[in-house]
């Protein structure tokens, strides 16, 4: 395996890290309580990772999500993503979400069935709970059925999915009215 990198980043939400490798990036953290917190996963998660300045385009990928975190309407659909360490069905729903425009959502149940399976909504939902590249893979953009808006596993959970959200000025989020001021 390659060595891996990852670097911390100021953004409109608070500080974000991304993890990268040869293959691609590996891991997008969410503000934690401190640098030291999102450090210690990075660590946890990837024994041996090492903090280093951004490569070209990883420093794009940053640029990108600042912008996103800002209000831009970019998918960021095109960032390499190293899926190495997800499964094939992980894979297949990943790919679902990161079609998912910014300001739109889907439901648990819609993913599963353009999976073709509309059984798989809890499956569906489980993975996205594991999804490892939060902002590039936009599972805040997966809510629950009847516009309930659904766990979201970064930290700060479904306030952080609301932010994002509203930042990317979701209106058919039915739930955001009860979030709201929250």
């Amino acid at each position: 395996m390659s060595k891996l990198g990852y670097t911390l980043f100021d953004t409109a939400i608070g500080r974000c890290g991304l993890a990268w490798g040869e293959a691609g990036i590996v891991a997008v953290r969410l503000p934690d309580a401190s640098d030291e917190k999102a450090q210690a996963r990075f660590e946890q998660r990837f024994p041996g990772i090492e903090a280093r300045a951004p490569t070209p385009d990883i420093a794009s990928a940053i640029d990108r999500i600042r912008g996103l975190l800002t209000g831009a309407k970019d998918d960021l659909a095109d960032i390499v993503l190293d899926m190495g360490a997800v499964s094939d069905f992980q894979r297949a729903v990943y790919a679902i979400g990161r079609a998912i425009p910014p300001g739109q959502t889907l439901t648990y149940g819609e993913v599963a069935r353009r999976l073709g399976d509309p059984t798989a909504s809890r499956a569906v939902g489980e993975a996205m709970g594991k999804n490892p590249f939060p902002i590039i893979m936009p599972c805040h953009r997966v809510q629950g059925a009847d516009g309930k808006l659904g766990g979201f596993s970064a930290p700060g959970g479904g306030v952080t999915k609301l932010k994002l959200l509203e930042i990317e000025g979701a209106t058919s989020v039915d739930a955001l009215p009860l979030f709201a001021g929250r």
